[in-house]
C-alpha cells in the first residue's frame, strides 16, 4: 500500500516495494504509480522499487501555478531526499522520461543510471500536432471511454487491441478511484510538449539504456535514437513488434533487459 509524503512542499503519493538496489519509477501522461504494477510484481524481489504519482495524477494534487517538466523533475528529487534515498536507478517512460533526463541534468548526484523508455530530447513537429489533438480531445470526446478508445492508439499495439488487453485497462482505467482531470491531463500534456533536452543532453554522466518499440507511433525509435546519440556511452535497443508501452505488454521482455542493465552497473560500481 503506498501513502503521502511532504517533499519540497508538494504532497506527494508513492508506493514502494521490495529489497535491494534502489529503483525510481517514473510514469508517463496521466499515469499513476499504478502504471508500473508488473515491475512491483516481477522485479522487487531483486530491487527496492518507489514509483509515485505525479503533480496532477492519481493522488498527488496539482498546485497552483506553471506546471513544467523541470517541476516534475525537481518532485521526484524532493522525494528521493525526503524518503532518503541517496542515489537510484531511475527508469522514466514516455513522459516520465522527459522527467527522468532533466532528473538527471538537475539532480545528476541522485542518478545512479538511466532507463529511457518511449523517449525524446526534443518534439517535432509530429509529436506537437499529435499533443494538440489530444489537448482538444480530452475535453471534447463524448465519454472517458471514448476517449481512453481513441487515446490507446497511440499507446498499444494492434495486438493488444486484438486480444483483449486494451479492453481490460480500459475497465480499470475507468475504475480507478483517482481518475485525473481534463485540466491536469491537459496542463500535463502541454508541459511534456514544451519538453527540451536536446542540447544538453550530453551532459548526462549516468549510465543509460534508451528503449523504443518498434512499432511506437507517439515515441517513435527515430526519436529515442537521437537521445542516444547525444548522451555519452548510452545504450540503444529498439524491441521488435512493440509500441509505445512495452513496460506493460510484455513485461518479462522489460523486466529482464532492465534487470541486466542494473546488474551491468552494480557490477562496476
Amino acid at each position: 500500500m503506498g501513502e503521502m509524503i511532504n517533499a519540497g512542499g508538494v504532497d506527494i503519493w508513492f508506493e514502494r516495494r521490495g529489497r535491494g538496489p534502489d529503483v525510481l519509477l517514473i510514469a508517463g501522461l496521466g499515469d499513476p504509480a499504478e502504471a508500473w504494477q508488473s515491475q512491483f510484481d516481477g522485479l522487487a524481489d531483486r530491487y527496492r522499487l518507489t514509483a509515485f504519482d505525479n503533480r496532477g495524477v492519481g493522488r498527488t494534487p496539482l498546485p497552483e501555478g506553471p506546471l513544467s517538466v523541470p517541476h516534475m523533475a525537481d518532485d521526484a528529487a524532493a522525494l528521493l531526499r525526503a524518503l532518503e534515498i541517496p542515489t537510484a536507478h531511475v527508469a522514466g517512460f514516455s513522459g516520465g522520461s522527459f522527467v527522468a533526463q532533466e532528473l538527471a541534468l538537475r539532480h545528476p548526484g541522485l542518478v545512479r543510471s538511466l532507463v529511457l523508455m518511449s523517449t525524446c530530447a526534443r518534439p517535432d513537429a509530429y509529436f506537437r500536432a499529435m499533443a494538440r489533438f489530444w489537448h482538444w480531445m480530452a475535453e471534447r470526446a463524448p465519454s472517458e471511454r471514448a476517449m481512453l478508445e481513441a487515446f490507446f492508439l497511440w499507446v498499444y499495439t494492434p495486438r493488444a487491441h486484438a486480444d483483449g488487453t486494451v479492453d481490460r485497462i480500459i475497465e480499470d482505467t475507468l475504475a480507478f478511484p483517482h481518475p485525473q482531470s481534463v485540466d491536469a491531463f491537459q496542463r500535463q500534456i502541454a508541459s511534456f510538449a514544451d519538453h527540451d533536452t536536446l542540447d544538453r543532453l550530453a551532459e548526462i554522466t549516468a549510465p543509460t539504456l534508451v528503449l523504443a518499440g518498434e512499432l511506437d507511433i507517439a515515441a517513435p525509435p527515430r526519436l529515442g535514437r537521437v537521445v542516444a546519440d547525444r548522451i555519452p556511452g548510452a545504450e540503444f535497443e529498439v524491441l521488435p513488434g512493440e509500441a509505445h508501452q512495452p513496460f506493460q505488454e510484455v513485461p518479462k521482455v522489460f523486466n529482464a533487459r532492465v534487470d541486466a542493465f542494473w546488474r551491468e552497473v552494480e557490477a562496476r560500481d
